[in-house]
């Protein structure tokens, strides 16, 4: 029995890992045809129907009047802003440099445990974080030939991160009042009623864009943007949601080689050494941090 549920583990840590890695060259494919605004809100009316076919299912009740606005505010920031600000970003960068500057949300998500909580950072928390940056700063210059360059979608990516992590730091309390699953499905609704705005011309592209385009938009509405939490929410269950988010970080390593095969982004040698630092002050961030981490569930 304990090897089977073994098994089931380990398979749920892959395809959440698998699924959020995929989510980055997807969006490059569907920027082929539809814009950046228009991906998100093609991809989170998608995830959110079926969500609302689970929760009729599932019987989910609706949040508390009260607590409606302040969902509304954190959907906006962890589905509308980050998934635009990221599809904005690979327009301009490889979808395995994307998975690694938004690698780095776990490092703001503990900065702003500090400034708002009071959390202790504490020494591998300070150093994690400095040799994390590094590395995104590494990244940003690596591959220039004339001295600094900085490439703007790296700055948006990073505004993406920026947005998520500020999500997974005030969601806690509604986390613990409605479950992880009930507040995804409400943040996500949110984000949604926020990207309606972007809904003018939706249809024509539709039916402009390549039908390839657009499968790979309702792939990352169903797999990268709801399948994940249920796996990662039943690996917490088992394991405690410290085990359950420690192989998160694999994530860009497996973003790098699903781009490198599915579109053929070679990555670059700075994009390596960059993404090894930061990947490095992720894990050093983290030791002793995992109450932190905790609220963390990624892309």
């Amino acid at each position: 029995m304990l090897k089977t549920l073994d098994i089931k583990i380990i398979s749920a840590h892959f395809i959440t890992i698998i699924l959020w890695a995929s989510a980055f060259p997807g969006i490059r494919v569907a920027l082929t045809a539809y814009s950046p605004e228009h991906i998100s809100l093609l991809r989170l009316l998608v995830g959110s129907f079926v969500l609302i076919i689970i929760a009729i299912i599932k019987k989910t009740p609706l949040p508390a009047l009260k607590d409606i606005p302040i969902i509304l505010f954190l959907g906006f920031l962890g589905f509308t802003v980050y998934q635009v600000a990221l599809n904005y970003g690979e327009q301009t960068i490889s979808a395995g440099v994307a998975s690694l500057l938004v690698s780095t949300t776990p490092i703001f998500t503990a900065l702003f445990a500090v400034v708002f909580y009071r959390e202790k950072l504490g020494l591998w928390g300070w150093v994690g974080s400095l040799l994390g940056f590094s590395g995104v700063a590494f990244i940003t210059v690596g591959g220039s030939t004339e001295g600094f360059s900085l490439n703007t979608g790296i700055i948006i990516v990073l505004i993406a991160s920026l947005s998520e992590s500020i999500y997974f730091v005030f969601q806690h309390h509604f986390l613990e009042k409605y479950g992880a699953i009930p507040f995804t499905m409400y943040a996500i609704w949110s984000g949604t009623i926020f990207m309606l705005i972007f809904s003018p011309g939706l249809g024509e592209a539709i039916l402009n864009a390549p039908l390839n385009a657009t499968l790979v938009t309702l792939y990352l509405g169903i797999f990268p943007t709801i399948i994940p939490y249920f796996t990662l929410a039943y690996v917490t269950s088992r394991t405690g949601a410290a085990e359950a988010t420690s192989t998160l970080y694999l994530t860009s390593v497996f973003a790098f080689l699903i781009a490198w095969i599915w579109l053929g982004e070679v990555p670059h040698s700075s994009a390596i050494t960059g993404g090894l630092i930061t990947l490095a002050g992720v894990f050093i961030s983290n030791i002793k941090k995992e109450d932190v981490i905790n609220a963390q569930s990624l892309n």
